[in-house]
Order: C-alpha cells, then structure tokens, then sequence
C-alpha cells in the first residue's frame, strides 16, 4: 500500500509497441517507459528513428525491433526475439497503421490495391500481432491489449472508407478477443480523431485547427493525449475489457 493505503498501480514490467518510431506509439512507449516499463519499440522503416526514441526513454531494459505488421514472418520473428529476451510480456499496443487518403465519394478511386493495402495493415495486422504475442501474453501480469482505432469507425468520416471500415473491424475484434483471452488478458480498442500527426498525408494543422473549434472541447488531440488514455486503459482500468474508449474531443457526440 502507498501512504494513505492506496494499493500501487500495477505497471506492466515488460510492454510492446507497434508503430513506435513517431507520434502516437512514441509518446506511449514514452508514457510507459517513464512508470518503468522495458518497452520494446517496434517500427517497421523507420530504424534510425526507432533507436533515438529506445535513446530518449527513461530507465532501461528497452529495444528496438522491426515489427512489419503486414509481413506474418516479421511478426512471428518478433515474437520469438521478445521470448528470448524477456520471456514474456505484459501489454501489447497495436500502434502500427497506414492510410491512403481517398475522398468518401470517389469510389472508383479506391482501387482493389488501396483497399486491401489498408486492410491489411489496419486490421489483420493487429491481429496478426496479438496472435503471435499471445502465449507471451499468457506468461504476463494482469496483460492487457490496446489497439488504437479511430472515432471514423463510429461516425463514418475518415481519410478513406477502407479505413474507417478496417478501424470498425478492430472495435469489433477488440469485442471478440475479450471474451476470448478472457479472464487472463484484457483488450481495449482507443479510438481518437484528428490526431496532431503526419499520419494522414497532406492534412495540415490548419484543418485541425478548423475542425477542433467545432468540437464540445474545442482542443486538437495531442500524441500524448492519445498515450494517456492507453495507459489508463493498461494501468487503471482494471475491471474492464471490450470497450472502445474515444479521445476526440467530444466529436462522437
């Protein structure tokens, strides 16, 4: 117990992150190495930058890993290093994703080529990761998944249909694979919109700023606004799983 007798959180001792090198996934390894977790920053190009963002966290036990969330062989290689270097894992988040931006109306604009692309790496790949990291899931505390999906699955506006129809497939799996990891591993989806990134190419701060000024909170997302919904949900939220939890500034309602 702390003083006052609130028991201690429960930090995951050793935690993954796909997607890690920049943005979202890098102010959560950020986040989680800084409660003292070893954080594995996976990425899938971006090496260099990977091993600045292993450089720039507290603590240590953390590595860099190349993690091609559309490549089933990377993703089961990854799993075999983080079994021999850590021999479990305590939270796993499905950070790593790409988009097409593809205006909703043009429908011959979206290809086979984008659709499937998009697919692929937005929502099999996150199930391929958990698929392969399971057993070490198993061999963790109080596990916990967290994919991060966007509040296009819910209001049906997103930088490409297939987007938003491959993020409504990782809420709907998030339900699935809570019932089905149950009661050992808990599984959330985090859902933001408008994330102040360059995830989404030629989207400008701009159209943030015009956006954001519509919302209930009127305030454009933040990485790290995005990083402490998913440590909660690893952390705090402990008699939960299945949710889809928004970070949008209210633009669900």
């Amino acid at each position: 117990m702390n003083e006052g007798g609130v028991p201690p959180l429960a930090v995951p001792e050793v935690s993954l992150v796909t997607g890690a090198s920049s943005g979202i996934g890098m102010a959560t390894a950020l986040r989680l190495a800084a409660m003292g977790s070893a954080v594995v920053v996976g990425y899938n190009s971006r090496a260099a930058a990977a091993e600045a963002v292993v450089r720039s966290l507290h603590g240590g036990g953390h590595r860099a890993l190349r993690i091609a969330i559309d490549d089933t062989a990377s993703i089961d290689a990854a799993a075999a290093a983080v079994e021999r270097e850590y021999g479990r894992l305590d939270a796993l988040v499905n950070c790593g994703g790409a988009t097409t931006p593809v205006p909703a109306n043009d429908l011959a604009g979206l290809t086979d080529e984008i659709f499937d692309r998009t697919v692929a790496v937005n929502l099999r790949g996150p199930f391929a990761v958990v698929r392969a990291f399971r057993p070490l899931l198993e061999r963790g505390s109080g596990a916990s998944i967290v994919n991060i999906s966007s509040i296009a699955a819910r209001t049906g506006l997103g930088s490409s249909l297939a987007y938003l129809a491959a993020k409504a497939g990782v809420d709907a799996l998030t339900v699935a694979l809570a019932k089905v990891l149950a009661p050992d591993i808990r599984v959330f989806s985090v859902s933001p919109a408008g994330v102040d990134t360059d995830f989404v190419p030629g989207r400008t701060r701009e159209h943030l700023q015009k956006t954001a000024e519509k919302l209930p909170l009127a305030h454009i997302t933040g990485p790290d606004d995005v990083a402490r919904a998913v440590v909660a949900c690893i952390v705090n939220l402990t008699s939960s799983t299945g949710i889809v939890v928004p970070v949008d500034e209210g633009r669900h309602l």
